[in-house]
């Protein structure tokens, strides 16, 4: 009899550890998450709301990206009459300055410097027009635009990004 209660014991004590580990651990791994801020559908469509009005305020026809901060698409927008070889330059530049963390220009900058070694970069668009979302110091997306020359593209997509920080 002894010996069974003893067995029991050890049993009973090992079921009480088992279930304070379980009760434990989720909070042991919730203290190692990150917290992050991510572009929300409405957030992409105010954007290409502003970076269109921007494009038909000087004439310019656009293909507009949104994408989140792995550089996946979130929003796609096409403006009538855009050259077809813009869509999926407008992503590839969102898709860039998204993963690498930093407008396109940068990379078009560094081409310009003499550095070609940018140019080998897997998926590096070397050519202005893509910025990052930034909020709170961490890049969250960016916005992509192709249809006139870069310098033009990149004010449209910064129109884009203005436009959430004023909402």
């Amino acid at each position: 009899m002894n010996a069974n209660r003893d067995r029991f014991g050890r049993m009973t004590k090992a079921l009480s550890l088992t279930l304070a580990l379980m009760c434990a651990a989720p909070l042991t791994v919730r203290g190692q998450l990150i917290d992050t801020k991510v572009v929300s559908l409405e957030a992409a469509k105010t954007m290409v709301a502003a970076a269109e009005a921007e494009a038909k305020k000087h004439s310019w026809n656009m293909a507009i990206a949104i994408v989140d901060a792995s550089g996946n698409l979130i929003l796609f927008h096409r403006m009538d009459d855009v050259q077809t070889g813009s869509l999926d330059v407008a992503i590839e530049k969102a898709r860039t300055a998204a993963k690498f963390r930093r407008p396109t220009q940068a990379f078009a900058d560094a081409v310009k410097s003499g550095n070609l070694g940018v140019l080998s970069f897997p998926g590096a668009a070397a050519v202005a027009g893509g910025v990052p979302i930034t909020v709170d110091g961490k890049v969250i997306g960016a916005v992509g635009c192709s249809g006139m020359a870069s310098d033009q593209d990149a004010v449209v997509a910064q129109a884009g990004v203005d436009a959430l920080s004023t909402h």
